[in-house]
């Protein structure tokens, strides 16, 4: 008995065992095959923020919708844990941990830039992915947060977008008005990089503390009106950058000439809590705001009209609209909802394990060693990354940098009590007033054109795009420096008694400064020591170390300088010249009747006649008795005809049609030419000539003479520097004296054989003296203008300026008021009279020498056709050798024409005469042979005779 129910009872112990393990493989079984029940998301922002108020409709109304899709989970439910950061960031780290303790697979924000930063490190070491509706902060992209990911637009583009908006009104520099966090840093780096690729810049920064009152934001403000420019983006917050505006309208900011781009913010604000308040709207009339696209498609407009009833409970703080944000935290639910279904798909389990490194602190007051690891976070992340749906803001897909595909922006001018949208930016074609979705249709097109965005109304009131800029006002005035020249002071003089300063460069400086349509504060500042003119390259190397803010004067544009500063238009054209002593021409001279024509242009008319007469006697030897004759008598007949047509002196006649044409056109060849000798010749023999021994910079450069230069000018670097002409050959001069004495005593007296300067300065010194002259061409082209730093807005409205003052005829009369030259400087300008050229005739003769080959190739085929014609059968009959029938050929050229058709028709008629007879005898011969072969007939014939 006792054997029994020890049998029973360990029969009854196996059969536990084994339906336990049976429940047990069950139970392994079926977390294997089937979905959890539940999924613990969790969700970390400010309620009551702009964006949080919004945002948390939009998540709960989307987890709504997923868990009433049984397609989507497949039955499994989604459970989104909200908590309210209450715009700390302690408390949303403090709530991100909680989470962590909760087996959560993937947390929803946080909402900014600051705990985003935070947070990432915490996902990274447990591998929770976190998905942020908000956070805009490009940094955030970096490999350094694999586990972090937006499911927004990246600041990246919309400062992109910023860039390409000052570019396109032509603007250079911006100021940067930005909250002092991750957000604003980072944003504003952003900005400066791409305003750097559009060759812009940020030229002042101010930051704002996060909590700005009105007294923080009034003293960085004042700053920022004492800068020069008036271009400002204001990267803040929706909570306190209304204020913004508020203090800029109490300072005067808001007026004419400035202009102020808001970023998302703006736009974000306006679109929650519109209407906003006609003061609020007041302060912020002409700004410029960006507001994230997103098109305009049937899921939108569903899920607007149902915005409506989503919000009926929640209007006791006023309405709440909806803004960008809400769209997109909408869709992050859902594409959270679509990367964990196919997470499960692809056998992922909600399993977690303990971080070796937080059990160490097990025991302490956090309670840090209850976190623990996601196992399946790295391929959750990755179905995140690979999620491609169309959400009510557009597509939903990643770039491989973890930004959402097609990035835009609308943007919006703020105009009476609402808004304007005047255009849209994408990556794909930039600025354009078309919707981006057209634009993805076509091809990316980034040109320039006129329909980028449409008209703007500015504050002010006003549609005239804003110049950008003003002089500082903060009382001090542009440093202007200018050259205390010792000669030439007709352009820059400077009186050390008065500080004042006169001559041609200032009186254009100041007609130019009257043209502006601001008033420019400036002083000027005499640069040098009195005694020797100095150098100009230095004082403009003082306007790229800041000591100068400019410089006016005769300073010409080469190249070196332009690397140091920015140039305006030149306002007077100049360049190097040779300057040499000259000596009239003596117009008696017996061989003056050749100079006309160069030897080049001598020698081809002299052969040209020999070549036509040539080829007109050719063509008409075999036809007209005057080209004929024993061959002493023919070549002067050549001769004669040649030489007789430059006067049109020819007696003998063409017959020929081609030798007709070819005399046609050359009568006209020798008409341009005998006109063109006789001008020349005139203009030899009437005006007076001038000779110098050096003929222009290459001679001079060939030669080891010295050479004069002005002392402080940049002809000496140009001169060693890129002619390679040795210094010692080089004399410093200061004085128009200097440069007469010099010239004058030559290179064998301790002179200089001529002088290489400016042309405004060289036209100036030769206007009384006219023993000297300028020889050879301009060798470099340059010109005067006025310099100040780089990308100064000056120079660009001072260039518009010395244009006006161009058109209207105001340069010019400075001009001669100053530089005015005598009747000496215009008859010594020119060193001689340019010889005629062949390059000016050579059309003339390559179309006579064309109507030469043309005909004389035409009678050539023709002679053959004749010769073959007239005698072949009698070379073929006599069987002549080659160099007979050349022979022949040449005898049959020179023969007449009329005699060798007269002997044509003569062996004609032989020929005639010839056959006749033949075929009588033969008629004969036939008649003979048949009487021989008939006997009959015979002897009938013989019977008859006797």
């Amino acid at each position: 008995m006792v054997e029994q129910l020890a049998m029973s009872i360990v029969w009854l112990l196996v059969l536990m065992i084994f339906c336990n393990g049976l429940a047990s493989n069950g139970a392994s079984t079926t977390n294997v095959s089937t979905r959890p029940d539940v999924v613990n998301l969790g969700a970390i922002f400010s309620f009551d923020t702009i964006i949080g108020k919004v945002a948390k409709v939009a998540i709960e109304a989307a987890v709504k919708d997923v868990n009433s899709d049984p397609s989507v989970l497949g039955g499994t439910k989604m459970i989104v844990t909200m908590q309210d950061s209450n715009y700390s960031g302690l408390l949303g780290i403090i709530e991100a941990l909680r989470f962590m303790e909760k087996d959560t697979i993937a947390i929803i924000g946080p909402q900014n830039a600051v705990t985003a930063h935070v947070i990432s490190h915490i996902a990274n070491e447990l591998q929770v992915p976190l998905v942020s509706f908000s956070v805009t902060d490009p940094t955030l992209s970096a490999l350094q947060f694999p586990f972090f990911v937006r499911s927004t637009q990246n600041d990246l583009y919309q400062m992109a977008a910023i860039a390409e908006m000052v570019d396109y009104y032509g603007w250079r520099e911006v100021i940067a008005l930005y909250v002092d966090d991750d957000h604003g840093r980072n944003g504003i780096t952003a900005l400066a990089n791409m305003l750097a690729e559009k060759r812009c810049k940020i030229s002042y920064k101010a930051p704002l503390v996060l909590d700005s009152n009105r007294d923080n934001i009034t003293d960085v403000l004042v700053k920022v009106a004492l800068t020069e420019s008036r271009i400002i983006v204001l990267h803040a917050y929706g909570s306190w950058g209304p204020l913004v505006f508020d203090v800029a309208k109490y300072l005067g900011m808001m007026g004419t000439g400035y202009v102020w781009i808001a970023t998302s913010w703006l736009s974000t604000l306006i679109d929650t809590a519109s209407p906003l308040p006609s003061g609020m709207m007041d302060d912020m009339q002409g700004v410029l705001t960006l507001r994230m696209y997103t098109p305009e498609t049937e899921l939108k407009r569903k899920f607007v009209s149902r915005w409506s009833n989503l919000t009926s409970g929640q209007t006791s703080k006023g309405p709440i609209g909806l803004n960008a944000y809400g769209l997109y935290a909408y869709d992050t639910v859902w594409l959270l909802a679509r990367a964990i279904d196919a997470f499960f798909d692809q056998g992922g389990t909600l399993s977690f394990s303990n971080d070796s490194r937080l059990t160490q602190l097990r025991g302490g007051d956090l309670n840090l060693d209850a976190m623990s690891i996601f196992n399946g976070g790295n391929l959750l992340m990755k179905n995140i990354l690979q999620v491609n749906m169309t959400g009510v803001s557009g597509p939903m897909k990643f770039t491989p940098k973890k930004d959402l595909i097609r990035p835009a922006f609308e943007i919006i001018n703020v105009i009476g009590t609402g808004i304007r949208t005047i255009g849209y930016w994408s990556n794909f074609s930039g600025l354009s007033v078309v919707r981006p979705e057209t634009l993805y249709t076509k091809p990316p097109n980034h040109s320039n054109s006129s329909d980028k965005l449409y008209s703007v109304i500015w504050p002010g009131q006003t549609t005239q795009k804003p110049r950008g800029w003003v002089f500082p006002n903060n009382g001090r005035h542009l440093r202007i420096g200018v050259p205390k020249r010792v000669s030439f002071r007709e352009f820059v003089s400077y009186t050390e008694g008065n500080d004042m300063f006169t001559g041609y460069s200032i009186d254009v400086f100041t007609a130019a400064l009257n043209l502006l349509p601001y008033a420019v504060p400036y002083k000027l500042i005499p640069f040098g020591d009195g005694h020797k003119n100095p150098s100009v390259t230095e004082l403009v190397h003082k306007i790229q170390t800041g000591e100068y803010d400019g410089a006016i004067g005769d300073i010409a544009i080469i190249t070196n300088r332009t690397r140091m500063a920015d140039f305006t238009q030149p306002y007077i054209e100049s360049g190097l010249v040779v300057v040499a002593p000259v000596t009239p021409t003596l117009n008696s001279n017996p061989w003056a009747f050749l100079r006309p024509f160069n030897p080049m242009m001598w020698g081809v008319t002299a052969a040209f006649f020999l070549i036509v007469g040539t080829a007109v006697w050719i063509l008409e030897h075999r036809h007209n008795d005057d080209f004929r004759g024993a061959p002493k008598k023919q070549f002067v007949t050549i001769l004669w005809f040649s030489f007789s047509t430059w006067f049109f002196a020819h007696r003998e006649n063409t017959v020929s049609t081609l030798g007709r044409l070819v005399l046609i056109v050359w009568l006209f060849v020798v008409l341009i030419i005998n006109s063109s000798y006789t001008a020349s010749l005139t203009s030899i023999l009437t005006v007076q000539q001038l000779s110098s021994s050096i003929k222009g910079i290459h001679a001079l450069l060939s030669s080891n003479a010295p050479i004069g230069y002005q002392q402080g000018s940049f002809a000496r670097n140009y001169l060693v520097d890129e002619l390679n002409v040795d210094e010692s050959r080089l004399v410093p001069l200061i004085m128009p004296e200097d440069y007469a004495k010099a010239l004058k005593a030559g290179p064998h007296k301790g002179g200089v054989a001529a002088v290489i300067d400016e042309r405004a300065y060289i036209e100036l010194f030769l206007s009384s003296r006219c023993d000297f002259s300028v020889v050879g061409q301009e060798f470099t082209k340059t010109g005067w203008g006025f310099a100040f730093a780089r990308d100064s807005p000056l120079a660009v409205d001072l260039s518009t300026a010395l244009l006006k003052l161009s058109e209207n005829g105001d340069l010019q009369r400075i001009h001669d008021k100053w530089l005015m030259r005598t009747p000496c400087a215009s008859q010594g300008a020119k060193l001689q009279v340019d010889r005629l050229q062949l390059r000016s005739f050579w059309g003339l003769f390559v179309i006579c020498g064309a109507a030469c080959f043309l005909a004389l190739a035409i009678y050539f085929c023709m002679m053959l056709h004749q010769f073959s014609k007239h005698n072949t059968e009698e070379l073929v009959t006599t069987g002549s050798s080659r160099s007979t029938r050349v022979q022949t050929f040449l005898t049959f050229v020179d023969e007449k024409e009329e005699e060798v058709k007269s002997r044509s028709k003569r062996r004609q008629m032989e020929r005639t005469s010839n056959r006749s007879a033949s075929e009588d005898e033969s008629m004969y011969n036939s008649k003979r042979r048949h009487l021989d072969q008939s006997p009959s007939s015979v002897s009938n014939v013989n019977s008859n005779h006797a």
